[in-house]
């Protein structure tokens, strides 16, 4: 069967903060749902299926995407699905309704606040519940081991793992919507105290609320909402045992073949937005993907510095998208993850004509 041509026409996020008190999801989600439909020159009667990726235990409520939906308006109906996800793998399911010839527009959109709960002891959950669920072992004390495992194995360095959030802050100075930014030296960041050793607060993600949009198009339909699409030429995604033990956390093997499957190495890159949430696993999945130097990676500053749950890899595509959309690159990756220590990949390329 011939693929469909399915491309990121729009894009819209939210300017990202440690707390959105004042806004409850859906009163954060609604003026980028319009952003993203009028970036589009669309109105929501173009729109075929619409897509979320977000997290109960976030909200803490059940089913909280069915409220989240009066952000669009479910009436008149539409055809509606969500994942338990970030929103990048919301995007791989419209992309797979897109391929049966359903769907020429599709609307994703993605948010979380972390802020009202303890973020760190809720991503616990997603641990296996009979070994290391009760312990309450949480994301910043699972990214440490791996961080350890890595240095102790000679695969980078504190120094390496300071100059990428070193680097991130500073692409983070263009990026209007960044929650962290600012020239920061190495040295200083090295002098910090240890906040889970062997990592410091720099080496890992802020706490974010915030949300994302794009608009996918088939075809013509993309060609008439876009004057330079970012065609999708490729998406897979790939997952890792549950069983920390099971794996080597020092590599990144479900990367490199969702990488191989999606086809990045069939050329060069220009641009690669990595959802990283510690700087270490940036170093990891930049060796996954085998990136050459000259690869500018995360240009926007990443999840270092700004990292809302369940948005974060959604807006690695879309930040990857505006790109292309605007001629800066003409091939880019973007890269979702979920789960403890790089657990589950997702990689999306991206080109334009």
């Amino acid at each position: 069967m011939k693929m469909r041509d399915v491309a990121i026409v729009s894009f819209a996020q939210t300017h990202h903060e440690r707390a959105t008190r004042e806004l409850n999801e859906v009163e954060m989600l609604m003026p980028i749902l319009s952003e993203a439909l009028a970036g589009a020159g669309i109105g929501k009667d173009r729109v075929d299926f619409v897509c979320s990726g977000s997290s109960d235990y976030l909200a803490g409520q059940p089913f909280s995407f069915v409220v989240t939906l009066d952000a669009f308006g479910p009436w008149p109906p539409i055809s509606e699905s969500h994942v338990d996800m970030d929103g990048a793998w919301a995007v791989y399911e419209a992309w797979v309704k897109m391929q049966l010839g359903k769907v020429d527009v599709a609307l994703i959109y993605a948010y979380g606040k972390s802020s009202p709960g303890d973020i760190r002891r809720v991503l616990s959950r997603q641990l296996d519940p009979y070994y290391l669920g009760p312990l309450w072992v949480d994301s910043v004390a699972l990214a440490a081991l791996q961080a350890r495992a890595g240095l102790d194995a000679g695969a980078f360095s504190v120094e390496d793992m300071a100059r990428v959030a070193a680097a991130s802050r500073h692409n983070a100075m263009s990026n209007p919507y960044a929650q962290l930014s600012g020239e920061v030296d190495v040295a200083d960041l090295l002098a910090e105290a240890d906040f889970v050793a062997p990592l410091h607060k720099h080496d890992c993600a802020p706490v974010t609320d915030g949300a994302a949009v794009v608009v996918l198009a088939a075809g013509g339909a993309a060609r008439e909402l876009c004057d330079r699409p970012a065609w999708i030429r490729g998406i897979d995604h790939r997952i890792e045992p549950h069983a920390l033990g099971a794996r080597d956390l020092t590599t990144s093997v479900s990367t490199r073949l969702a990488a191989e499957h999606a086809g990045l190495g069939a050329k060069p890159v220009d641009v690669a937005e990595l959802h990283a949430p510690f700087t270490h696993q940036e170093l990891i999945l930049r060796r996954a993907l085998g990136l050459d130097e000259d690869v500018s990676v995360n240009p926007s500053g990443g999840a270092l510095c700004a990292n809302p749950v369940m948005a974060a890899g959604l807006i690695r595509m879309g930040e990857a998208a505006r790109r292309i959309s605007s001629g800066k690159a003409d091939r880019a990756v973007a890269h979702a993850t979920s789960g403890p220590c790089l657990q589950q990949n997702l990689l999306c390329v991206l080109e334009g004509d």
